[in-house]
């Protein structure tokens, strides 16, 4: 019995070498990928639904289909508002993203915080990507219409005027191709289905694609 145990060990620990050796050759592997950091609230997130199924999970799976070698990285945080993107910009750009999608503003107006204040949070955000020559997809939302036409208007232009005055790629409305589907967004009215991410990602693909490179 006791004479088994260093073949034992001997085995346990060529397995931990082949996983530290595999581990080495993914890290290496992805090590040439540029960044597409998804940035963003409970949308991006994936809130209420399982492993895999958020739009960056699908974005990743539509560019991999198609032959772009980006990586897909999920920041998105539950919750979070314009206020938050701003503190926690410093660890984006800590990754060095070649690409950013700005997924915030959701939790601000549903809060029924300034659209002014929203505006100028985000202004921070596009303005350090910018400095950082990271390109920039600008995703937009509305609001449920008991918010009140003045106050959806307001919140609406915030995105537009920034999308003026940065020029990032602008997608004024990222729920555009769900609204009339069936199925797409969960029982909450506000947070997409799996089928809904999907889409999502496909909206937000069609805008990407001019930033991104082949090979």
């Amino acid at each position: 019995m006791y004479a088994r145990r260093p073949r034992i060990v001997s085995l346990l620990a060529f397995c931990l070498l082949f996983a530290a050796a595999d581990l080495l050759q993914a890290q290496q592997r992805n090590a040439d990928r540029p960044l597409l950091v998804c940035f963003g609230d409970s949308i991006t997130a994936g809130y209420g639904l399982q492993t895999g199924q958020s739009y960056p999970d699908a974005l990743q799976r539509d560019l991999d289909s198609r032959g772009y070698r980006y990586q897909v990285v999920n920041q998105g945080t539950s919750g979070a508002t314009s206020k938050d993107a701003v503190a926690d910009l410093r660890s984006i750009l800590l990754l060095h993203p070649e690409v950013v999608i700005v997924e915030f503003g959701g939790n601000d107006g549903l809060r029924g915080l300034p659209p002014e204040l929203t505006r100028r949070n985000l202004d921070q955000v596009l303005t350090a990507l910018e400095a950082a020559h990271v390109k920039v997809l600008l995703a937009g939302i509305t609001l449920p219409p008991n918010y009140g036409g003045e106050y959806i208007h307001q919140f609406e232009q915030l995105f537009r005027d920034l999308a003026a005055k940065h020029h990032p790629v602008f997608v004024p409305m990222i729920y555009k191709d769900l609204v009339h589907v069936p199925g797409t967004i969960q029982a909450d009215g506000i947070h997409p289905t799996a089928k809904g991410a999907e889409m999502v990602a496909r909206t937000l693909l069609g805008a990407l694609l001019p930033l991104l490179r082949k090979g």
